[in-house]
């Protein structure tokens, strides 16, 4: 079947109408039932009188049953599917929850008029529904730097990775994707409670984001104003980042936008001395959000036009 032209029905249709918030409160969403999975496994299993080995193997089985239950699920839908474009219509529809790109950009864009304006509470509002770290600690530069690190690397977790998965595997590749991606957000940290019952999930992703992430950063760099700048903040600074892959989009980002990401922050009331990618630039502010919202919509707009090539050429 023809994977690319199944995820430009699905890209057509999450641009077109998202995922409308009636439906969401009717049947929830498919990301929302795996985490509901997995936050049954974790209560069940992920138990503090455990020791560190048994919570760690226990942390790989449920690992590999939530990928494998997911990913098998979705072939048998996949396999269900008639051919030709009946086949590939339906198929979008399915694939349509996990693509992105429309409450990604909404997301990020909503940050943009209450900093502007200065409403610093409303910012730090808009900008902690799409961080982990604290908010309540951030100056308008760093609203901008934070909600232009998770723009970028939003791009390659939630859009680029999915996509570039269901390329290669259908249906089945996009959601274990998207198993794997859920596990890492909810279970896959270095804190006490998770750094052993979530460290399977947490290398699993570290690898099956390996080629999206530098796919990501390319991308940003090739759509840009600056390709030659970003191409070398990313090239010098990308393996500074405290993540293998994250810092791939975010330091191409910042070459683009020519100013400084990633840096000190304080997650879960705990400060980090983390490096900063393309130090030598000034902070984000307002109007650099906006230039990263506009390199974000050229490099989808590139992402997908790639996609549809891919369709018109699939044999």
């Amino acid at each position: 079947m023809n994977h690319a032209a199944i995820i430009l029905v699905a890209i057509a249709l999450d641009l077109g109408i998202g995922w409308p918030d009636g439906l969401y409160r009717r049947i929830g969403h498919p990301v929302t039932w795996m985490g509901a999975a997995i936050r049954t496994l974790e209560a069940l299993w992920n138990k503090p009188t455990v020791g560190f080995a048994a919570r760690k193997f226990r942390g790989v089985v449920v690992a590999v049953l939530v990928i494998a239950s997911s990913a098998a699920l979705a072939f048998l839908a996949q396999a269900a599917l008639p051919s030709g474009w009946v086949g590939i219509l339906l198929g979008g529809v399915l694939v349509w929850p996990f693509i992105a790109l429309r409450s990604m950009h909404n997301h990020v864009a909503a940050i943009i008029p209450p900093l502007q304006a200065g409403d610093l509470a409303r910012a730090r509002h808009e900008v902690s529904m799409i961080v982990g770290r604290d908010p309540s600690q951030l100056d308008a530069e760093g609203v901008a730097r934070a909600a232009t690190e998770s723009l970028a690397e939003n791009t390659s977790d939630g859009i680029v990775a999915p996509i570039f998965w269901g390329l290669v595997g259908g249906l089945p590749g996009i959601v274990a994707y998207k198993a794997i991606n859920t596990l890492d957000s909810m279970i896959g940290y270095r804190s006490p409670r998770y750094v052993a019952f979530g460290w399977a999930s947490a290398r699993i992703d570290d690898l099956v984001n390996l080629v999206p992430a530098r796919l990501t950063g390319v991308i940003f760099a090739l759509v840009s104003a600056r390709p030659r700048a970003a191409l070398a903040s990313m090239l010098r600074d990308a393996r500074l980042h405290r993540s293998p892959n994250a810092g791939w989009p975010e330091s191409a980002m910042a070459g683009a936008l020519g100013v400084r990401l990633s840096g000190p922050r304080i997650y879960d009331g705990t400060a980090t001395d983390d490096p900063w990618v393309n130090g030598t630039c000034p902070d984000p502010k307002a109007a650099d959000l906006r230039k990263a919202l506009a390199l974000y919509r050229r490099a989808m707009a590139a992402m997908t036009a790639g996609v549809a090539v891919l369709a018109v050429l699939w044999i």
